[in-house]
């Protein structure tokens, strides 16, 4: 964190101003695997608190969150949990892929980036940010920045203007390689700024 921490406020005023004035970023550090990947398709549109409330029913029920389980358990069971029909399909994908080794998460740290954003791409309703959030929070990649994270493009048009995609992509080339970092960076000043943490 210091070699990141010291890059990025040479590079970067702004976040040098986040930091000095906000205090450093919490780093998250989840396990590997298939409960955090379903933790993460949980997370999607929705808020933190909401996602963190069907991830710990969902936990009390089965106890262990494993693709049997999930695979196992009925479409009510499920929406007991407050998973919605479509999450719903997309777990008991993630199920039967993990099941016939489509993906093998124990396998991850000896593949690339590339290989595992194809690996993960397949899971019925995963995208970009669902994948970037498992390499940032499971994989401790150090050079993401998740520009389909609407906290993150939100803040960057308040500190930097930038409008556009492209934009944004320009800019958080500054920050190469250190990109994760400057990410949770974006997101504890966005959410110390909401009084949300």
């Amino acid at each position: 964190m210091k070699e990141a921490i010291k890059y990025l406020s040479k590079k970067d005023q702004t976040l040098l101003h986040i930091l000095e004035n906000f205090g450093n970023p919490v780093i998250q550090k989840r396990e590997e695997g298939f409960a955090s990947m379903c933790h993460i398709i949980l997370e999607q549109q929705v808020s933190i608190a909401s996602a963190q409330a069907c991830y710990n029913k969902l936990q009390s029920y089965f106890i262990e969150i494993n693709p049997i389980n999930i695979l196992n358990a009925t479409d009510e069971e499920l929406k007991k949990c407050g998973i919605s029909r479509q999450k719903i399909i997309y777990l008991k994908d993630l199920a039967i892929k993990v099941i016939t080794n489509e993906i093998d998460f124990a396998s991850f740290s000896l593949k690339t980036e590339t290989q595992i954003r194809a690996e993960l791409i397949k899971i019925k309703g995963v995208g970009n940010w669902s994948i970037e959030v498992y390499l940032m929070f499971c994989l401790q990649s150090p050079d993401i920045i998740p520009l389909g994270d609407i906290a993150i493009k939100n803040t960057l048009k308040e500190l930097y203007n930038c409008q556009t995609i492209e934009e944004m992509e320009l800019l958080s080339n500054n920050w190469k390689p250190f990109r994760t970092f400057a990410s949770y960076t974006i997101w504890h000043y966005y959410l110390k700024k909401r009084g949300k943490i």
